[in-house]
């Protein structure tokens, strides 16, 4: 018998190629669309009516069933809500990581099995080896468009019913076999943009949703205040445009004081930091390697660094300082192409250690 496998499908040409993939492989396959939430104001969404209509089309094309669940009050509460409230914070949030650990890999999972299906598939590029017994999270062949990034928090337990058929494939290669088959979405530009937010910007989707936006001031290292801010959640760290801060130097957002409403700026070499310490932490295996390597951003290489683990949090120390590390983004801990584990950043470590 067939083993019965339910496909996430965003409508988008990844998801699509992966429920063609599996169906030629020979499993029973079903396609269902997570709506996220209602479209604003008739704008188009990359999670609305018209993703839809796109995954729908191509079940057609397939000839699959397809099905609509909606998601849209756990994106608010599990998602959106933590992504104000961390900016509220002087943070900058990965809702991604979030809508994976949450939705897809949550709460998505669970009900596929609950269905009785016994894999949920997606067109993430990323892989799932099972190596004597143990699975493990890995990079993919396409080590442009990875995204083990935003996978770190999965659950251990999840990653057997896990399936990424895309894990051997480029993106070109992807796009080449939706063309030959037809697909309906082969041509569809990919979405770069946040699911949620449309034609505005984050801060300004932020702003919209807090009950006040307090402007404050801007201060040097030194604390002699420079300018006055609009708005914390309008600045991130590493930022240098839209500061109003006449300067001798180029200045950048080198921290966000929130208890004080304060942007606190500095030359660029302020922006350097020795490590990090997070918490909220997601470990994909039980023996933990001596040598591991730490990314903080998606498109950021990982850098050797040293770990220490204290009280269900982890501090990191790189080998060499890194650039705008971000309270609120993930680290990710690699040993080669393998996940590890990671966790959100919660401080931030200048100087000596």
């Amino acid at each position: 018998m067939a083993k019965k496998v339910m496909v996430a499908m965003s409508g988008g040409v990844d998801s699509s190629v992966a429920a063609f993939l599996l169906k030629n492989a020979g499993y029973e396959v079903t396609g269902v669309t997570m709506c996220l939430g209602a479209e604003l104001s008739g704008e188009k969404r990359c999670c609305g009516l018209d993703a839809i209509e796109d995954a729908r089309r191509v079940c057609d094309r397939l000839q699959l069933p397809h099905y609509v669940f909606d998601y849209s009050r756990e994106m608010e509460e599990r998602v959106i809500g933590k992504f104000v409230t961390e900016y509220s914070r002087g943070r900058t949030p990965n809702p991604c990581v979030d809508c994976n650990r949450f939705l897809k890999f949550g709460s998505l999972l669970q009900k596929t099995a609950a269905l009785g299906f016994d894999y949920l598939a997606t067109g993430h590029y990323a892989t799932i080896t099972q190596e004597q017994g143990t699975f493990f999270l890995k990079k993919p062949q396409d080590k442009v468009k990875d995204q083990t990034y935003f996978l770190y928090a999965t659950p251990y337990e999840a990653l057997s019913k896990i399936l990424f058929p895309l894990a051997d494939l480029t993106k070109s290669e992807v796009r080449n076999i939706a063309l030959k088959a037809a697909l309906p979405v082969a041509d569809k530009v990919e979405s770069q943009d946040l699911c949620f937010v449309d034609r505005y910007s984050y801060s300004d989707f932020v702003a919209q949703r807090m009950d006040a936006i307090q402007p404050g001031p801007i201060v040097d290292q030194a604390g002699q205040m420079l300018g006055t801010h609009r708005g914390i959640v309008y600045y991130t760290i590493g930022q240098r445009s839209g500061l109003g801060i006449a300067h001798c130097v180029p200045l950048y957002v080198v921290a966000i004081d929130a208890a004080n409403n304060r942007l606190i700026v500095g030359e660029k070499a302020a922006l350097k930091a020795r490590g990090l310490v997070a918490g909220d932490l997601n470990l994909l295996t039980t023996r933990w390697p001596v040598e591991v390597e730490a990314k903080i951003r998606y498109r950021r290489k990982p850098s050797r660094c040293d770990l220490t683990w204290a009280s269900g949090k982890i501090k990191v120390i790189f080998q060499e300082e890194e650039e705008a590390i971000t309270p609120g983004q993930a680290v990710v801990f690699y040993q080669g192409d393998y996940v590890v584990g990671g966790g959100a950043i919660e401080e931030v470590i200048h100087g000596t250690c």
